[in-house]
């Protein structure tokens, strides 16, 4: 679950608690849709992107000797 299914869901359990009676059911998706940002977040932050490795504007060069 990516951040965009995240906000939509945080976006349609604010829309439940507070326009209608389903109060449970939008605390529900109110909640998965938090711990979904807080997890995405966590795992974008572990994985580091593209080029995690390398440092900020140096290129990697292969030298090959015969």
């Amino acid at each position: 679950m990516g951040i965009s299914v995240s906000l939509l869901l945080i976006a349609a359990g604010l829309v439940l608690l507070f326009a209608t009676t389903l109060n449970a059911i939008g605390w529900i998706l109110l909640i998965v849709g938090v711990v979904g940002i807080v997890l995405s977040l966590i795992f974008w932050s572990a994985w580091g992107g593209f080029g995690a490795g390398a440092p900020a504007g140096r290129r990697r060069t292969t030298v090959i000797e015969e």
